[in-house]
């Protein structure tokens, strides 16, 4: 898997990316592959010095040998351990996946937003202005209108709730 992902990272045209990509993305991905390519420099210094240990300079510079003969033993019998990474792996793909599907129902949602947008943005500019209004044309937009204040009169309530908390009384008398 590492090599199939090595093969697609080589084969990628960064400058075409980096036209068609947000300045943002673009600083933070150089800076990735700058210390990308310093952490490669510093891992291929590292693989060619030699870990090897001396251990007869050791014997000659100190006076207790046991300590070099416990060195030694440790040092030999030292094996690193391998560690299956397969499930970790498999973890991280099925997040990305996961990741992947719910941005992509994210860009659906949104695109369908913004084409509702777009459509109240077209009513909202063609519409007349509000000086070109009259009540008859409020009635046929909103016929409720009138149901609604034909309850307020025959209940005797020639006041609209929440009015004069909004705009103040304006009663002189």
């Amino acid at each position: 898997m590492a090599t199939s992902l090595r093969a697609a990272a080589k084969t990628i045209d960064w400058t075409k990316l980096s036209t068609s990509l947000p300045q943002e993305t673009v600083a933070s991905l150089q800076a990735f592959r700058k210390r990308n390519d310093e952490v490669k420099r510093v891992l291929g210094e590292l693989k060619e010095q030699t870990t090897s240990v001396d251990f007869a300079h050791y014997r000659k510079v100190l006076k207790n040998q046991a300590v070099v003969d416990q060195a030694e033993k440790a040092v030999s019998g030292f094996k690193p351990v391998a560690f299956n990474l397969d499930a970790q792996l498999s973890a991280i793909d099925q997040f990305e996946n996961k990741a992947v599907a719910k941005a992509e129902n994210t860009v659906k949602q949104i695109e369908a937003e913004l084409k509702d947008l777009h459509a109240t943005l077209g009513n909202i500019e063609g519409s007349r202005p509000i000086e070109q209004l009259t009540v008859d044309d409020i009635i046929v937009a909103k016929p409720e209108i009138t149901k609604n204040i034909e309850d307020m009169l025959q209940k005797g309530k020639f006041t609209i709730p929440g009015y004069k908390e909004k705009f103040g009384d304006i009663s002189y008398f």
